[in-house]
This record gives C-alpha cells, structure tokens and sequence, in this order.
C-alpha cells in the first residue's frame, strides 16, 4: 500500500514542478500545443518507457501510475472549463504586446519575448515592418494573432488610394456566461450597460450568453446558448 502511494504522490510532485517549469519558461516553448499537452507527452512517455524496460517495474504499479495521472489531467480540464478564474492561472491568457501600433514592453517581459522573437514571429505572419500592425496578441499557446493597420490589409487600401479607416480591437465581455470585468473596465462601461445591450437583443441574464464581444465599429456581438432539444 505504502509503495502506491509512493507512486501517487510523485506524480502528483512531478506534475506541479512540471508546470511551474514550463510556465517560467515562456509561452514560446511550447508553441502550438498547451501545458497539458507538454507535460503529458513527457509523463505519459517516461510511464510506458518504465514499463517496458524496467524488469522492477510491475504492471499493477504502472496501471496506478497512468490513472492516478488520467484523473490529474481530467480534473484539471474540468476546472478550467467550469470555472473560469481557474483558467488565468492554469492555462493562461493572451496578452496584447502591440497596442494601437506601440509597443508594449510590459507585455513582451511577461511573454518572455524580446524583439527580435516578436520581429521573427510578425514576418511569420506575413508583416515585414512594426509599422504595419495596429495589434498583435500572444495567445496562451505560444502563437501570436496579428491585426493590421486598415491601409496594410488584404486588400490594402492604399492600392485603391481609399483613405485610411481606424482600426479597433474587439474586446470579449462574456465567456461561458461570466463576465470579464477586467475588459469591461477598459472599455470604459459597467454591467448596467451590459445588461442594458443585452436587453435591447432580447437576452435576460448573462448565463444565457456563450460569448459576447464589443467594438466600436460594430458594437456588441453576442452568441447565445443553444437550447438543448428535448
């Protein structure tokens, strides 16, 4: 029993000294996949590699050790998609690293990104100068999102000599009926307005919501919960 629990509680040790690894290293080194995914290739691998070449190793205790790491794995995944404050701190957020055309220095410490990375990773994109973004996001997973300024666009305006429009973030103000209050004080409303919009869209409460986004081109965009047929 003892030596199970050995087992148990070492997974459980690797898992957390695993993330804080990875979470220090940057979002850049692990790109396209997420945390869990990382560290579950790494654990899962160094299990099955155990059991096949370690004549010590016992299937029972290879059997524990790969449920006791499935139920890390799913609880976690449960908790980042039922409770969504449990997501900035599991899984991470997007942070804006080009804002309105000026860079966020800020930003780029928190994202582990110097400049010639964010340089590489814009021309990745298809830009080939700072001065064609008006904002680029780091997402959670290591890739960057990049929205350019209106003349710099496919179809760029300025081969149409069309003078140049503003160009404006849109801003996501309910996820999984929560909502974002950070993003909805940047914007500079509260949830009065909020609830005051929804209304004028037939929506009651924020729970109805799936997700909802704001900008002052278009105003609200709201996706609602399907009604689950009987």
């Amino acid at each position: 029993m003892n030596q199970y629990l050995s087992i148990i509680s070492e997974l459980v040790f690797g898992f957390v000294l695993l993330f804080i690894v990875i979470r220090l290293l940057g979002k850049t080194q692990f790109a396209q996949i997420t945390p869990f995914d990382f560290i579950s290739a790494i654990i899962l691998g160094e299990l099955v590699g155990n059991g096949v070449f370690d004549d010590q190793v016992k299937i029972s205790q290879i059997a524990v050790a790969i449920l006791t790491w499935g139920a890390i794995i799913y609880t976690v995944e449960m908790l980042t998609e039922k409770f969504m404050k449990t997501r900035k701190l599991l899984v991470g957020e997007p942070n804006i690293v080009i804002r309105e055309g000026k860079i966020e220095r800020d930003a780029l410490k928190k994202a582990k990104l110097d400049m010639n990375s964010l340089q590489s990773l814009i021309r990745q994109e298809g830009y080939f100068s700072l001065q064609e973004v008006e904002y680029v996001i780091m997402e959670s997973n290591g890739k960057i999102s990049v929205l350019p300024k209106s003349e710099y666009d496919l179809p760029k305006t300025s081969d149409f000599n069309m003078p140049p429009k503003p160009v404006h973030l849109p801003t996501g103000l309910i996820l999984d009926g929560e909502v974002v209050p950070d993003n909805l004080t940047e914007i500079g409303f509260d949830e009065h307005w909020l609830q005051a919009q929804l209304a004028m869209q037939n929506v009651a409460t924020f729970k109805e919501v799936l997700y909802a986004e704001w900008s002052k081109d278009r105003g609200l965009y709201v996706v609602k919960y399907e009604k689950k047929s009987s």
